[in-house]
């Protein structure tokens, strides 16, 4: 059964592009992982400090091994330095 993401993101003041260009910067990495079938940034057209990423794994197996690949680390120390609030991550699975 696929596991579903989303991870919600609010810039501080002024940090707008640097957490648009992390969090695409993600992306090929983040597709060429074995269980990652779907990894896909967003913004909110009405208030552009907000961005979520919609991700579809495999298992929670697959997550866990994307939180230890060296470019999520990487994500994580910018994702410190450009967030106003820390970062929230909902894990779902398809309802039924």
């Amino acid at each position: 059964m696929s596991l579903f993401v989303v991870a919600e993101c609010l810039a501080a003041p002024g940090r707008e592009d640097r957490l648009r260009t992390a969090l695409e910067a993600m992306i090929e990495p983040s597709l060429e992982e074995p269980g990652c079938l779907a990894y896909r940034p967003y913004a909110d057209p009405n208030d552009p400090v907000r961005m979520v990423v919609v991700e579809e794994w495999t298992g929670p197996d697959a997550l866990e091994a994307h939180f230890a690949t060296p470019h999520f680390r990487h994500v994580r120390r910018v994702l410190d330095q450009v967030l106003a609030e820390p970062l929230t991550i909902r894990r779902l699975v398809t309802a039924g």
